[in-house]
């Protein structure tokens, strides 16, 4: 791939991952151009196999776009990658050491999601899928962000685990509406709750104190992923901390919300959010 085309591939990863208004944006924003790039890319590749398990396509179909995806990841650490995303990758896997088996899992969590809709799973299931849809993700980006450690290896265990579990707390009605409940199944039974039918289970009078419960799993995760960031390097963990602190801002307000208005929206102002990164990323 010659320096021209591996420009013009990087400027149009950079413009739809701007175009898509993640909170991620402002974080990786924090990372000198190269590191930058890489997450980018990162990111380009989370959202294009997001996007195959979502589809309104058959299963086989979306297996065989996965598996295809699968054969891309070989090709980036043996040669012969032909998407231009998995080619970029490939030069990124090379300069940051992002590892085979991060992506490979990615791809697992995002099957996880293509195979079935997902309704009240165990804890020990909803646990796997957070680490193959998140901390998978965040692994990848400690390396891109410079610390390659055991210590950031925790951190994206841990915050990984925390974005994805507000996630899950903050799309409840939009999930539902696709047919899927990612509240597990333990901490429903625990607080009287039987069925597994989202809109149900979306309406059960005890649903605050099951959403209040995993709300108390990712405040744990939050805080270890805190913990964690101490042994890293700081400033390769600028974009770690903003992220985890946009999250985390935006869990105190579904918290205060409230479970019962679940369908009202929980969103942080793009001023908050710049204001929030910016606080935690530069300190």
């Amino acid at each position: 791939m010659s320096n021209s085309e591996e420009t013009a591939l990087r400027a149009a990863i950079r413009e739809k991952v701007a175009a898509a208004g993640t909170s991620f944006y402002l974080a990786m924003r924090l990372l000198p151009e190269p590191r930058r790039d890489a997450m980018y890319a990162i990111y380009a590749f989370c959202r294009e196999v997001d996007d195959i398990a979502d589809e309104e396509n058959p299963l086989a179909v979306k297996q065989e776009m996965l598996d295809d995806w699968r054969g891309e990841i070989d090709g980036i650490y043996e040669g012969g990658a032909t998407r231009p995303l998995a080619r970029i990758l490939a030069a990124d896997a090379r300069t940051f050491a992002l590892r085979r088996e991060d992506f490979l899992a990615i791809i697992e969590g995002m099957a996880m999601d293509a195979a079935r809709d997902i309704r009240a799973p165990s804890l020990a299931e909803l646990d796997l899928y957070c680490d193959r849809v998140a901390s998978a993700v965040g692994r990848l980006s400690v390396r891109a962000f410079g610390d390659s450690s055991a210590s950031a290896d925790r951190v994206a265990h841990h915050l990984g685990r925390a974005l994805q579990l507000t996630n899950i707390l903050r799309d409840l009605a939009e999930d539902a509406e696709r047919g899927r409940l990612y509240l597990p199944r333990d901490l429903l039974v625990a607080v009287g709750i039987i069925a597994t039918e989202p809109n149900a289970v979306l309406h059960h009078p005890s649903l605050g104190n099951a959403c209040d419960a995993l709300a108390d799993i990712a405040e744990d995760h939050f805080a270890q992923a805190r913990l964690a960031m101490k042994e890293c390097s700081r400033r390769a963990m600028r974009p770690a901390r903003a992220m985890g602190a946009v999250y985390h801002a935006q869990l105190a307000r579904l918290r205060a919300r409230g479970w019962q208005r679940f369908a009202e929206p929980v969103k942080l102002s793009k001023p908050t959010k710049l204001w929030i990164a910016l606080r935690h990323g530069l300190i």
